[in-house]
């Protein structure tokens, strides 16, 4: 690479590239602020409610007890073992607490689609007793930060 040359211009995904990568079956660290203002970060699973990343979560966890006093969140997905294959896709916004037991199915069957394969009617149990006492926190991003290593052609 040429002295000058801008490696973050070059490793930024395109929009359909976060979201093909967004799709992807990865683990993704949820971080919210403790009430002393330190971070709480945590490893979900993730799934998609109303076109926006949501994540299920009991409702009297740390992380919900935070969104509740101070909605930030910021989520974290990332993959690749070796510098030269890391990619990732960090977003920034707001949680809106979701508790409506509609909504909260429909995030249950995504993030059940995303882990385990295709939902069947069997499952309802399973998700329902997954949503039980939990609520959902569906992330509207206002800022978008992406990089993809195995632009830079190191491999």
């Amino acid at each position: 690479m040429s002295p000058g040359v801008n490696q973050r211009a070059l490793i930024k995904m395109s929009p359909d590239e976060v979201d093909a990568f967004l799709a992807e079956q990865h683990k993704m660290t949820m971080c919210t602020l403790n009430h002393d203002g330190t971070i709480h970060a945590v490893a979900m699973w993730y799934g998609f409610l109303e076109g926006c990343l949501a994540v299920e979560t009991k409702a009297k966890s740390q992380k919900a007890r935070n969104l509740r006093r101070n909605p930030a969140m910021t989520a974290l997905v990332e993959a690749g073992e070796s510098y030269e294959e890391l990619r990732g896709v960090e977003l920034v916004g707001t949680a809106e607490i979701v508790e409506e037991p509609e909504r909260l199915t429909t995030l249950g069957v995504s993030v059940y689609e995303r882990y385990y394969g295709p939902y069947r009617d069997e499952a309802a149990g399973f998700v329902a007793a997954m949503l039980n006492k939990r609520i959902v926190a569906k992330l509207h991003v206002t800022r978008t930060v992406s990089w993809d290593h195995r632009k830079l052609g190191l491999a």
